[in-house]
C-alpha cells in the first residue's frame, strides 16, 4: 500500500473490520470500480470460499461490461452467480421515471435474497460510496429496503480514495470511467425498449473503437446525443470522422445526430431534475 495515502488505508482497515463482522457475503458486482474494489476487499478480509460475486444481466447491462465482470470474478477466484433481475417486467421501470433506479435495484436486491439463501451467506453488500450520498441515486433507498450493507459507506471511503486504493492494489478498474447501465442513457418519462438500449450500445461501441474511452451517447427519440471530454471535441471536427459516425448511428436506428457542446457530463439527464426544482421554487 506504498501509493495509498495513510488515511485511505486506515478506511480501508475499517472497512475489512466491518466485512469479518458479516462473515459470509454476497456482492452486489457490476465490474465497475467500485464494485470491483468491493470483491477485492472482501475476499482479502474474508476469503473467496465466503464470498459470492452476483451479477444483474438484464438488456440494460453492457456486453463488454458483462465480459469484464466475468473475468474479474473469475480472477478473484469467487463464485460468480449471473441471475436476471427481469426489471423489464415492471412497468415503474419501463416507464423511466426520475426514480427509475429505485425499481432496478429492487428487482436485483429481491434476487438477491435467495441467493443469499442458497449460499449460506449471511449479508448482501454494495458498492456504495460516500460521494454517492449527496448525488441522485434512488438506488440506495432500495438498498436500504432490503438491508444490503454498503461497507465503504461505513468506513467513510470517497471515490478517490476508491480509485487510489484499487490502484495501489493493481486492480485494472483503478482509472476505468464510470459505467452506468444502458438505460441512463434514455431522457427520462421515454419508455425504456430492449431496441433501444442496443441502439446506444452499438453507437457507445463505436465511439469507444474510435478512441473515446470515455463517452456517452444520450437517447432522445430519435436523435443521439454524443457526449465526449470538452478537450477531445476537437477530435469529431475533422469531416471524415463525422460522416463516418453519422452514417453508422443512422444505420443503428438513429434519425439525427447531435454533439453536446457542454462535452461530456455524468449524469448529464439528471439536469432536468435540477432545472424542474428551480423552475417550481421560482
Amino acid at each position: 500500500m506504498d501509493k495509498a495515502s495513510p488515511t485511505a488505508v486506515s478506511k480501508l482497515d475499517a472497512m475489512k473490520a466491518v466485512l469479518r463482522e458479516l462473515k459470509r457475503v454476497a456482492v452486489a458486482f457490476s465490474g465497475g470500480v467500485d464494485s470491483t474494489f468491493v470483491l477485492k476487499v472482501a475476499v482479502d478480509a474474508l476469503g473467496a470460499e465466503n464470498v459470492v460475486a452476483v451479477t444483474g444481466t438484464s438488456d440494460s447491462l453492457a456486453s463488454r461490461e458483462l465480459t469484464e465482470a466475468k473475468a474479474l470474478a473469475d480472477s478473484f477466484g469467487v463464485r460468480h452467480v449471473l441471475v436476471d433481475p427481469r426489471e423489464f417486467d415492471d412497468p415503474n421501470y419501463l416507464a423511466n421515471p426520475t426514480n427509475r433506479c429505485y425499481y432496478c435495484k429492487t428487482a436485483l436486491y429481491d434476487k438477491m435474497a435467495g441467493i443469499l439463501a442458497a449460499h449460506q451467506l449471511n449479508a448482501a453488500i454494495n458498492g456504495t460510496n460516500v460521494d454517492d450520498l449527496g448525488d441522485h441515486r434512488p438506488g440506495i433507498a432500495a438498498g436500504k429496503e432490503h438491508g444490503v450493507h454498503s461497507p465503504c459507506v461505513d468506513a467513510g471511503l470517497t471515490k478517490q480514495d476508491i480509485r487510489e486504493l484499487s490502484a495501489a492494489m493493481g486492480l485494472p478498474t483503478h482509472d476505468k470511467p464510470a459505467a452506468p447501465c444502458l438505460s441512463s442513457r434514455v431522457q427520462y418519462g421515454e419508455e425504456i425498449t430492449a431496441l433501444k438500449l442496443r441502439m446506444i450500445e452499438r453507437a457507445e461501441n463505436l465511439l469507444r473503437d474510435m478512441g473515446f474511452r470515455e463517452c456517452r451517447v444520450r437517447h432522445h427519440n430519435n436523435l443521439a446525443r454524443i457526449e465526449v471530454p470538452a478537450n477531445e471535441i476537437g477530435r469529431l471536427a475533422d469531416a471524415d470522422t463525422r460522416a463516418t459516425i453519422d452514417a453508422a448511428f443512422r444505420e443503428f436506428g438513429y434519425s439525427y445526430v447531435t454533439l453536446d457542446l457542454r462535452g461530456f457530463r455524468s449524469g448529464s439527464l439528471n439536469e432536468v431534475i435540477a432545472f424542474g426544482k428551480r423552475q417550481t421554487i421560482g
